[in-house]
């Protein structure tokens, strides 16, 4: 009776399985993609969001610029 239940357990993991010979490395693929699709996304964004910043970029000039009422982010 186990026996037959363990080997049944294991054909249901090796057909499972089997999905990812059907798929190969296409999925992989697709993600790296996505990745760097959204990284650059995320750039081209995050470079129009720190041009319209007033944030001083120099550490010399850091010094009480969020203290002033006229400083504000935009």
């Amino acid at each position: 009776m186990w026996t037959e239940f363990i080997y049944q357990l294991g054909d249901l993991f090796q057909w499972a399985f089997g999905f990812f010979e059907f798929i190969q490395n296409y999925f992989n693929n697709l993600l790296l993609v996505t990745g760097f699709f959204g990284f650059g996304y995320w750039m081209y964004t995050q470079n129009n969001l720190s041009k319209k910043a007033n944030v001083p970029v120099e550490s010399s000039e850091n010094t009480g610029w969020y203290k002033d009422e006229s400083k504000k982010l935009k």
